[in-house]
């Protein structure tokens, strides 16, 4: 019978493995998916099935997302973007728009004393072993390349676009490691995107502007009493755009009843160091601390929001979960900690999701940490789905952006309306631009930062330059050069709302506009006519 071979990776050894598959009987289920009336994952399994049962013969996804390429590949196919969407696997992974690949550093001293945080000699402060992320870390040692290439290889093997990478650092407080540490952590995950060795992170970094798979954003996360001026130059010189920060609570009281080790204030500065740098700001806040209830939880909550000084871009809210390995093990041993049962839980998530305004993206409502390690309290992992429902039920709704995006839903640009919403913090305007559909799901936005002063921005090179501090456009991850068959991407959504930023700018008196481009978005801006500075790309108004 007629074959062709197939490439499969090997995730522990990263070889190709040859794998011998029936093209005739490939080539007759891809067309019977092709037929299809809709994309839903019943129809697929009764095709799927249906054929095992004619035939004896089963074909796993992964078998089909490889044969469909290599069909493609040798021009016994033609490409069909609708059949893709058909052979993806978890959809969600892309959904907006970007690969998020999470990579952790080795385990590491960490300065914070935090009652609630696990310790394992094995695994870097507050991470878990046998959490996802973790374990994947431990299979390949934490080596960075390793990592990366493993996590690019699993997205491709599903039928995902790798081609714009968001790459998370994860792991401990970044900013405690040693500097040579933290650039060869980075030019490492680097060289795995690029696929070719460097002698340099900044030579890794240009390879990466031309790469197949692009940095399009990198994210680090480290403790606010860590951030200095000094310290976010150094960020940008790594490459970094986006900062997770472990704000914890807005409550100096909670803070060191926890023995988080700094204060309100201290998370003040560092949001104010980072936003003016352009940084987009990730905060962690947590509930159920020592000494707090469901109440003084939700009047922190609205602190985010009423403070100006703090309004993040994303939030992870992450419910305090009891660990046997934590100090705070030991309070509720003696009865002076309660866990939140799963309805309070809930109802409180619930209720502060309601004042999350449309500028913020809420991330994450729960840690990735198996149940078996939860003491007490709320196990369940997907709390996300059950805080949905109870909004659903009692008619709440969040309008975060995480709950806005289009996702996989085919828009039409000419029915998107420009939004601009302004609003202010403590030191500068910012405007939050987005393209939404009729009915009221994002499709692409940008964030515009117009400092009040120049003494308010601690890199001088854009002092006085209006900052663009990111662009997103939402929809399932084409791969480069792709055209849109009605996914939000390659619409020009980015571009337009670019022009948009520009002309805001340059009405209040700016006569430069700034980006903090991630490596892989250097050649994107340079054909909207940005120049590339010493840290950051500008254009002249």
């Amino acid at each position: 019978m007629p074959t062709i071979t197939l490439a499969k990776w090997s995730d522990q050894e990263g070889r190709l493995l040859p794998v011998l598959t029936d093209e005739a009987a490939l080539v007759e289920v891809l067309r019977r998916l092709q037929a299809l009336p809709g994309r839903s994952e019943h129809l697929y399994l009764e095709v799927v099935n249906g054929y095992a049962r004619e035939t004896g013969r089963h074909f796993a996804k992964s078998e089909l997302v490889d044969g469909y390429r290599q069909l493609v590949a040798a021009g016994k196919m033609s490409p069909d973007r609708e059949l893709q969407r058909v052979l993806q696997l978890k959809p969600v992974r892309t959904s907006s728009g970007v690969a998020p690949v999470t990579v952790l550093t080795k385990p590491y001293p960490c300065p914070g004393k935090c009652i609630f945080c696990p310790t394992f000699d094995s695994m870097p402060k507050s991470y878990v072993p046998d959490e996802p992320g973790s374990l994947r870390a431990l299979q390949n040692d934490f080596d960075p390349y390793r990592q990366t290439a493993s996590r690019l290889r699993g997205f491709e093997d599903i039928g995902h676009s790798a081609d714009k990478v968001e790459l998370l650092i994860l792991g401990g407080t970044w900013s405690s490691y040693p500097r040579e540490y933290q650039e060869w952590f980075v030019q490492r995950c680097l060289d795995a995107m690029n696929g070719s060795e460097s002698t340099s992170l900044q030579e890794a970094q240009e390879r990466n502007e031309t790469a197949v798979h692009r940095n399009v954003g990198l994210v680090i996360e480290t403790r606010p009493d860590a951030v200095s001026p000094r310290e976010v130059v150094h960020f940008r010189r790594l490459g970094v755009t986006k900062v997770q920060l472990g704000l914890q609570s807005l409550d100096d009281r909670i803070l060191d009843l926890n023995q988080r080790g700094h204060t309100v204030a201290e998370m003040e500065a560092a949001v104010r160091l980072l936003r003016g740098a352009g940084f987009k700001i990730v905060l962690h806040w947590m509930a159920n601390l020592y000494g707090d209830t469901l109440e003084s939880d939700y009047e922190d909550f609205q602190r985010l929001w009423t403070n100006p000084a703090i309004r993040p871009d994303e939030l992870k809210i992450y419910p305090n979960s009891l660990l046997k390995e934590t100090e705070l093990y030991r309070y509720y041993e003696q009865g002076l900690y309660r866990p939140y049962d799963e309805a309070e839980l809930v109802a409180l998530i619930a209720r502060c999701k309601t004042h999350v305004p449309p500028y913020c993206r809420i991330n994450r409502v729960f840690r990735d940490i198996p149940s078996p390690n939860i003491v007490a309290g709320n196990k369940k992992s997907n709390l996300r789905q059950l805080v949905q429902a109870h909004m659903a039920r009692q008619q709440m709704r969040c309008r975060c952006l995480r709950c806005r995006e289009v996702r996989g839903q085919t828009v039409a640009a000419l029915q998107l309306r420009l939004h601009i919403l302004p609003y202010e913090t403590d030191i500068n305007r910012e405007y939050f631009l987005s393209y939404v559909t009729p009915d009221d799901h994002v499709a692409a936005y940008l964030r515009l930062s117009l400092p009040h002063a120049a003494g308010v921005v601690p890199i001088a090179e854009i002092a006085r330059a209006a900052m663009i501090r990111e662009v997103h456009v939402y929809g399932p991850a084409l791969g480069l050069g792709d055209d849109s068959a009605g996914e939000a991407q390659h619409l020009g959504l980015g571009r337009r709302l670019i022009a948009k930023a520009g002309a805001i700018a340059r009405s209040e008196g700016y006569r430069q506009l700034a980006v903090i481009a991630a490596i892989g978005t250097r050649p994107y801006y340079r054909r909207l006519g940005f120049s590339l500075g010493e840290l950051y790309m500008h254009q002249d108004l």
